[in-house]
This record gives structure tokens, C-alpha cells and sequence, in this order.
């Protein structure tokens, strides 16, 4: 069941990578991902890369604080959620619902027919979102390998 729009404490606004809050969360989820998965299996995007002119960066800010970042990397004919990290000490709060809902509305704004995206496979929290949010699994796409740890997702807008 699709998560019904609601009002949120968190401002999420179009961000840049660079900034120390995100900076900070990007670097804790490329350490978290290169733990649990060997070199070959890790497809996150430096920050650079999140730098570049087909993506849109997001964060979830609470006052000061980042809580919160994601990304819409604008492919042919569909988006792809990136980045998707939010604080641990934030989780269960919201924060990856109103972030993934930012990028739903950036995609539909681009026209893009669907969303698309890759996470490891033990990273079940991730997974009840995305399907949360309508996602359901679909095949590899792009340019990822089917590679044994991941899982792929697909929503159709």
C-alpha cells in the first residue's frame, strides 16, 4: 500500500553534496555499503559524482541538522533513486518517506514514466520502504551487472 502524503517536520530541500551535513552522511553510507559488500557489488556515486548536472540532490533538514539525503539521477525515459541515507540516530522518523516522496515529485516533474533502483540485498529496512512506496522488483537495468547482491526495484509513475 502506497504511503499516503503527509505533512512533515523535515525541510527537503534541493541540496549540495558538498555541504558538511551531507558530506558527513554520504561518507557514513559509502562506509556502512563497503562494509557489508565486497568492492565489485558497491554502486553508490561519489560525491563528485552527485556533483553532475543529471542529478538532483535533496536532504532532509531538521533546523541545523541534516537528517536525511537522496537523489534523482535523471536516465532515458526514467529516474533512478540514489544516495538514500538517513542518520541513524533519525531512522523511524519519516525521514526516508518525505526524501523518496521529494524525489517521486522531481521524477513527475521531468515527465519520467517510471523510477528505478538498485540496494543491497540485506538491507531489509530498504526494501520495506521502496516497497512502501510501490515499488516492486524488476531485473537489472542500465548498466549494473546482476550482480548476487543486489536487488532491483521498479514503480511505474
Amino acid at each position: 500500500m502506497p504511503v499516503p502524503v503527509t505533512e512533515t517536520p523535515y525541510l527537503i530541500t534541493a541540496a549540495d553534496p558538498r555541504e558538511p551535513g551531507a558530506t558527513a552522511l554520504l561518507n557514513a553510507s559509502h562506509t556502512l555499503m563497503q562494509s557489508l559488500f565486497p568492492p565489485e557489488d558497491n554502486f553508490f556515486l561519489d560525491i563528485d559524482a552527485l556533483c553532475a548536472p543529471d542529478i538532483r540532490f535533496f536532504t532532509a533538514m531538521e533546523g541545523a541538522t541534516c537528517l536525511g539525503t537522496g537523489a534523482l539521477a535523471l536516465r532515458d525515459g526514467y529516474g533512478e533513486v540514489k544516495s538514500m541515507f538517513v542518520d541513524e540516530a533519525a531512522r523511524g522518523r519519516g525521514v526516508a518517506d518525505a526524501i523518496l516522496r521529494r524525489i517521486e515529485e522531481e521524477a513527475r516533474q521531468h515527465g519520467l514514466a517510471a523510477l528505478k533502483l538498485e540496494t543491497g540485498n540485506v538491507l531489509h529496512a530498504a526494501h520495506r520502504l521502496y516497497a512502501r512506496h510501490g515499488f516492486t522488483p524488476c531485473g537489472p537495468f542500465g548498466d549494473y551487472p546482476d550482480a548476487p547482491s543486489s536487488i532491483f526495484m521498479e514503480k511505474a509513475l
